[in-house]
């Protein structure tokens, strides 16, 4: 029966609390992770009690104390939760799980103490989901000190970060792992990656990461090793604020005089430039030429920023601050609540690389040689200033059997790049250059997000509903590169080498329309839950590039390899002198194959059904049906005249209709040992980027991105199967298995006509075959005295094999070495063969004190596909040792200090070119040192 709280008991214990704490959580049905509406929650000993709402979630006042909740509904098991202090205006979080009762049997009691409660719960939702899945919630992110969500998410099992920002999931690349905000699509702030950076999402902002490991219906199809879902804070159950404060230390990077930089624009500590670096002519603008003796050229030349020398300068440490503020308001005397939640975070971050490498080689054209062959070598320092605002606003509305929320977020970032670079080019000898290199990236991402879920009056039938529109700008804003030719001690700027002006600009527009209804209904007596729904999500991008390069026509040694010097006033063009820098007139300031437009559509509907097969064997059965399409405008560089030119207008490129089936089985062996095995058809489609014909050239790698119109999506068949043991506290083990067949999928390769160009294709289908050993183990077993002590281990070895096309075979097989030979296949780019995470953790209850130490490494994984001439390149394994400490304090730990090392080995990042009979070459280089980290938050 549902209990009622008479207005006595109310207004007195809104008296009582000024003088005591509360208890606020969620009731979830065990089965099936749902929300458990209007349950009972009674104080042990008392008629004091309340009951839950729609969603679930209770809030309890009371004073000072020690008490037992019980917690009960009709066909649930009842919980009783002992041992739960209230202390002064604390809040104590306390989710509780409900089990089904079998049917006709007397009422159940599970009693529990509060300590076992609160872990039962974690292992609660992974034991009884859907889906395999690890999670992270908002107390996690407390207890690591973890600021931002990259650094965080090293903890998840199966889970590695790259580049100290991209996630990737059981070793496969960032094609094949999806991210998700709020459950729904957002372009991240390189819109060409599947996954979102996780170091732009400051923890404090954040409620809990979901990182789910196999399909279901329901899901998007599109990712294969996992999807990650960030879920923002909703708003608090009182006033609540808080204040973060961070510093970090590089030895290597920070207080460095020789670090690079150059003056950019006064706002650039903000994220954006005020327009210091906007193209200073119109794309239509007429330059004319020396020989038509026209001021104007001088007057066009300059408009163009003279700096382009990257300058010395000491450089500052990393520093962060974020602030959060939220509350929530009862309106009138009705059950309908109102609340809201903001958030606010500065990231300031200097990077600093001494003795950079980019390099390239070949193998020589003569078999019988097997060393490479320089191509050319890059090695140089590198300096990077990024600064990361975050900013987001949410509120939402409660009524009995509804719930409204409308969040909006603001991510700005910029970063410059100044580098100077050693160059050496292997042409009929070997030529020397010096390079400087100044970039600046402004990206703006603005989200907005409205969505809604409603409950019949028997809890039976739930709705969600959301609409998410986005807009991402992303701009690269006067790249200049400018390299000096050095012979006998003399610089000289070669004809065909003049210093280049990039000027690049993407605007997307996404918007992301979603349904889900769910129907709990009996079936054979049991429950049972029918779940069907819709998707469509429409993006429309726009992009372009602008080009100017700088001519000379009188010697350029005496600018004595210093760039700046090219652009002094005494150094131009002018009328009178007839000789000078200038901008070159006779380069396309904008090439056609480098602008166009693209559109993709996408429209989805599934049907699941989630029921019990017996007692024991859960049964989840969908299917997922999917209309892509994607259009494309563009052209390619041939003249108008030429019959060979191609010219797309809002083109099909790719028109896609598929089905895709899902199947999820979970057999209950025990109360504590599952099995489960899972199969999905999921999908990888190409990038607006990779699907285009544009020509986009890196100036720090000296390497061009070419795209592929002629991209096919990739569909991967996923079999999984999972025994998972759970044991007391926050204990399990679990083996599983996994096999996967790719068709069709798309890697990263040299351009068969210009082998130092890179371009996407499809090149032959792929096996993947893994095991994956996972452990988290209390140590208490070894002594009592070690059971605040626990480690965790999760290692994985996989074994991938993709067959030859019949271009890479015949490229290879012309590039074979005298004695060897080629196979059938090779390993799948992306594909790590071995994945090691493991850590030792310290938890004190009573001092708040938490240690971790960590080791995340990868193996040796195929970066870019050689093609017979140019070998494979590999990114080599990267060793990667963290430690951790935190500590809470004050009356109700409400302040706390957290000290954090970070690549306590020292490793270097590398890949590095590998061929048969070879030494190993570099590829590229970057050492990131050791990064100590001290950080302060408060509550208040």
């Amino acid at each position: 029966m549902k209990f009622k709280l008479s207005i006595l008991t109310y207004f007195l214990f809104q008296l009582i609390y000024s003088q005591g704490g509360e208890v606020v959580g969620s009731l979830i049905d065990a089965d099936f992770q749902d929300p458990v509406p209007f349950a009972n929650i009674i104080v042990k000993g008392t008629s004091v009690g309340t009951t839950s709402d729609f969603d679930g979630k209770y809030k309890l006042a009371l004073e000072e104390g020690t008490y037992s909740l019980a917690f009960s509904y009709l066909g649930y098991k009842t919980v009783e939760v002992t041992d739960i202090v209230v202390s002064k205006q604390e809040t104590i979080k306390l989710d509780v799980t409900l089990e089904t009762s079998a049917e006709g049997l007397d009422e159940v009691v599970v009693s529990v103490s509060v300590k076992k409660n609160t872990e039962k719960s974690v292992l609660g939702i992974q034991k009884r989901a859907v889906n395999l899945l690890d999670g992270l919630s908002a107390e996690s992110f407390k207890k690591m000190g973890s600021g931002d969500v990259a650094s965080a998410i090293k903890s998840v099992p199966g889970v590695s970060v790259q580049g100290g920002k991209y996630v990737y999931v059981r070793g496969l690349g960032d094609r094949y792992t999806k991210s998700i905000l709020n459950g729904v699509d957002i372009p991240g702030l390189d819109p060409d990656r599947n996954t979102i950076q996780l170091d732009i999402f400051p923890t404090n902002i954040i409620d809990n990461i979901l990182i789910l490991k196999s399909a279901s219906a329901d899901l998007p199809a599109d990712f294969t090793g996992g999807i990650v879902n960030i879920v923002t804070k909703d708003y608090p159950t009182k006033k609540e604020h808080s204040l973060s404060l961070g510093g970090s230390y590089n030895p290597d990077m920070h207080f460095n005089s020789n670090y690079l930089s150059y003056k950019g624009s006064s706002t650039d500590f903000l994220g954006f430039d005020n327009g210091t670096r906007s193209v200073p002519i119109n794309r239509n603008q007429y330059i004319p030429n020396t020989f038509e003796y026209n001021p104007l050229l001088t007057a066009i030349t300059k408009k163009f920023n003279p700096t382009l020398s990257a300058m010395r300068e000491k450089s500052g440490m990393d520093y962060s601050l974020g602030f959060t503020t939220g509350n929530q308001y009862q309106i009138g005397e009705s059950e309908n609540k109102i609340g809201f939640f903001g958030s606010i975070s500065y990231k300031n971050k200097t990077t600093f690389y001494e003795s950079a490498e980019n390099n390239f080689y070949r193998r020589n054209a003569d078999t019988s040689v097997f060393e490479l062959e320089t191509d050319r070598t890059q090695n140089g320092d590198l300096g990077k200033h990024n600064v990361l605002i975050s900013g987001l606003l949410g509120t939402s509305f409660k009524t009995k059997r509804s719930k409204y929320k409308l969040n909006m977020l603001h991510l700005q970032n910029g970063e410059s790049t100044a580098g100077y670079f050693r160059q050496s080019l292997n042409f009929s000898d070997f030529v020397n250059f010096s390079k400087d290199n100044l970039e600046y990236t402004q990206r703006a991402i603005s989200n907005l997000q409205l969505s809604g879920i409603h409950n019949s009056s028997d809890a039976s039938w739930t709705t969600e509903w959301t609409l998410s529109p986005t807009l991402s700008k992303i701009q690269d804003k006067d790249i200049r590169t400018t390299s000096f030719r050095v012979e006998d001690g003399v610089y000289s700027i070669p004809q065909n080498n003049q210093p280049k002006r990039i000027w690049r600009d993407l605007e997307e527009v996404n918007a992301i329309a979603k349904l889900d209804l769910t129907k709990r209904y009996q079936f054979f007596n049991r429950d049972a839950k029918l779940k069907f729904g819709a998707y469509g999500a429409y993006k429309d991008r726009d992009f372009g590039i602008l080009n100017f390069e700088i001519e000379n026509n009188s010697q350029t040694s005496k600018f004595n390899g210093i760039a700046d010097n090219i652009l002094l006033d005494e150094n131009l063009w002018t009328v009178n002198n007839n000789s000078g820098s200038y901008i070159d007139p006779d380069i396309s300031i904008s090439e056609p194959a480098n602008m166009y437009q693209a559109k993709q559509q996408h429209i989805a509907g599934y049907i699941s059904n989630e029921f019990k097969i017996g007692q024991k064997l859960r049964t989840i059965l969908g299917i997922r049906a999917e209309q892509f399409v994607s259009r494309y405008t563009g052209e390619d560089n041939k003249d108008i005249n030429d019959p060979q030119k191609v010219i797309y207008n809002n083109e099909r490129i790719i028109d896609k209709l598929d089905i895709f089936p899902t199947a999820n089985l979970i057999y209950e062996l025990n109360e504590n040992i599952n099995l489960r095995g899972s199969y999905a058809l999921t999908t990888a489609r190409p990038s607006f980027k990779e699907a285009s014909i544009a020509k986009i050239y890196d100036p720090l790698s000296n390497n061009t991105f070419i795209g592929n119109i002629d991209l096919k999506p990739t569909y991967i068949n996923n079999f999984d199967f999972r025994m998972e043991w759970f044991g007391e506290g926050a204990e399990m083990i679990a083996l599983s298995s996994f096999y996967k067949t790719f068709t069709d999928p798309i890697e990263l390769t040299y351009f068969e006509s210009s082998s130092d160009n890179f371009t996407p294709k499809n090149l032959g289908d792929a096996k993947v075959v893994g095991l994956e050993f996972e452990m988290r183990k209390n140590l208490g077993f070894v002594a009592a005295s070690l059971s605040n002590f626990s480690f965790n281990v999760n290692t994985s070895l996989i074994k991938s094999t993709q067959k030859y096309g019949e271009s890479e075979r015949k490229l290879r097989e012309l590039g074979l070495r005298d004695g060897e030979k080629l196979g059938k296949d090779r390993e799948l780019q992306g594909q790590s063969p071995y994945m090691i995470n493991t850590g030792l953790h310290y938890k004190g209850e009573e001092n708040g004190v938490h240690l971790s130490l960590s080791y995340n490494v990868q193996g040796k994984t195929l970066q870019v596909v050689g093609n017979g001439f140019v070998p494979d390149v590999y990114t080599m394994p990267f060793n990667h040792l963290n430690f951790n400490f935190s500590k809470s304090f004050g009356a109700n730990k409400e302040q706390s200090i957290s000290f954090k090392v970070e690549n306590l080995l020292d490793d270097s990042i590398v890949s590095e070119y590998e061929s048969y009979g070879a030494t190993n070459k570099t590829f590229s280089k970057r050492k990131p040192g050791r990064t100590f980290s001290l950080g302060y938050s408060i509550k208040f």
